[in-house]
This record gives structure tokens, sequence and C-alpha cells, in this order.
């Protein structure tokens, strides 16, 4: 199980993604200021691992995750989502995944054929703002934490575009 804080890129500083006992697992350098939005995932050596940003150009906000250099998938939101925000996380070949559930409160699975291959939550946390990730053993861990993170990019930049049209 990997910890989370919430809304940390607001700020758009750098924070630490831990383990279940508070170990530092990986290291995220927000660039969110950046005009792509831009996350780093470093190992605790300081080493790129992962990236996030976002594409520019696109018919939906979608997210490319980067893993050792290499394409590894694109998060996009589901256009047609009637009751719940939906995201696609489109893998190369067949398995693409998808995130369900209430994504803005942090309570929601990911699937791949609709069989959980992850589990989002902040329930069972007294700090307000820590969600936890759970990982299926055998999944790709590094790809999950990046589409998560990928996620909360979409909601923050959906969020802050529309506080500018109300203003």
């Amino acid at each position: 199980m990997y910890l989370i804080r919430e809304r940390i890129f607001d700020l758009g500083n750098d924070f630490d993604i831990t383990d279940d006992s508070g170990q530092r697992v990986y290291h995220v350098d927000g660039k969110v200021l950046t005009l792509r939005d831009r996350l780093v995932i470093e190992d605790p050596h300081g080493r790129e691992v992962a990236s996030v940003h976002r594409r520019l150009v696109a018919l939906r906000r979608t997210y490319a995750i980067s893993i050792g250099g290499e394409k590894a998938a694109d998060v996009r939101k589901k256009l047609i989502t009637p009751f719940r925000d939906r995201y696609t996380i489109d893998v190369p070949g067949p398995d693409d995944l998808e995130m369900r559930g209430d994504l803005l409160d942090h309570e929601y699975t990911v699937e791949r054929g609709g069989r959980t291959v992850s589990t989002v939550s902040k329930r069972w946390f007294t700090f307000r703002d820590t969600y936890a990730v759970d990982v299926a053993e055998g999944e790709d861990h590094l790809l999950i934490l990046a589409a998560v993170l990928a996620m909360d990019l979409a909601q923050s930049r959906a969020e802050k575009e529309r506080e500018e049209k109300d203003d």
C-alpha cells in the first residue's frame, strides 16, 4: 500500500509517496506550474523512473505516462459518464484499465476487464489530506501510481478552470 497527500498539486511542490510504514518509495517533482502540468517520479536514489505530462493537443484532457523513457499509457476522461467521472488508462495492447467511483473524494477502483487491480481510498486515515493506493500483487505498481497522479492533475486543472470561469 502507498500513501499520497491530497491537493499537493495546487501548490506545485515536490512530495514523497511512502509505503504504509512511512518509508519513502518515490519522490515526485511537481512541475505543475508549467504549461504541460508535468510530474517527474524518481526512485529513492533520485533517478527518474516515470513521468506524467498533459498532452497539449487532444480532443479530451489527456495525460501521457512514460516509464523508463518509454510511452506506457495515456490517461483520459471518458466522454459520456452520466453519474460519475470515469477515466481510461489506455495502455499499448488490449489490457486497458478504467478508474471508476468517486474520484474527487479519492474513493475509487482501478479495473481491468471488470477485475479490480487497485483501490484508492482516504477512508481509513485521520489525516484529511492523505489517501492510500493499494495495488494488487502482480500489477504494475508504478503505472497505477502514475495514473492516479495523472487523474489528480486532470481533476485539479478542471477545478482551476471552473474557478476561472466563475471569476
